[in-house]
């Protein structure tokens, strides 16, 4: 057999054994979910709920981030990076501060962030306009539109970055307290 011939039939072999699908067993990502009790998106404290959550407001104001939601439970915060030129990253904080105990004196902060990333897809326009009255003159006109395009979106799953959003909730409780700035859960019944 000729060697360009074998080589051939070598590639054509070998490019057949790429194509075939990929016999791992498709795992969805559910089946990953452990439900197990762990620290990682929650903190207990020992102040009431509107306190927990003004100190994680003022935690998300004092690193950038906007506060789209700011009630007694819940605080939502977002933040814009832009990493590369053309990909944008997005933060979005939950913040929901429950009740840990019948008088309200201490509560659980859950806190939970979602990454969204969008990349720019520049798309052009181009038209041509004729002019009959001049014969075929056409005069070409183009234009380009910029968007973002998401590409993913993800949960941040870092127990460091749920530890060092805690510890600054934690530092901002204790000054809340010391300066008795903090509003209580008295303050906001109505007379």
């Amino acid at each position: 057999m000729p060697a360009w011939l074998l080589a051939t039939l070598c590639a054509l072999g070998l490019a057949g054994c790429s194509a075939l699908p990929s016999t791992k067993p498709h795992v969805s990502v559910w089946q990953n979910e452990r439900f197990q009790a762990d620290e990682m998106f929650s903190r207990q404290f020992d102040a009431p709920p509107t306190d927990t959550c003004e100190a994680a407001r003022r935690a998300l104001l004092s690193q950038g981030y906007v506060i789209n939601q700011a009630e007694s439970a819940t605080v939502k915060g977002s933040k814009r990076f832009q990493p590369e030129a053309e990909v944008h990253v997005e933060l979005s904080f939950t913040v929901v501060c429950l009740p840990d105990s019948k008088n309200g004196q201490a509560a659980t902060a859950y806190a939970s962030v979602q990454q969204e990333r969008y990349i720019v897809k520049k798309s052009s326009i181009s038209t041509s306009v004729g002019v009959s009255a001049l014969g075929s003159i056409s005069i070409p006109t183009s234009s380009s539109q910029d968007s973002l395009v998401k590409v993913a979106a993800e949960t941040v799953s870092s127990t460091d970055f749920y530890d060092r959003f805690f510890a600054l909730m934690g530092q901002n409780l204790r000054e809340l307290v010391l300066t008795d700035v903090a509003p209580s859960v008295s303050e906001n019944r109505a007379p």
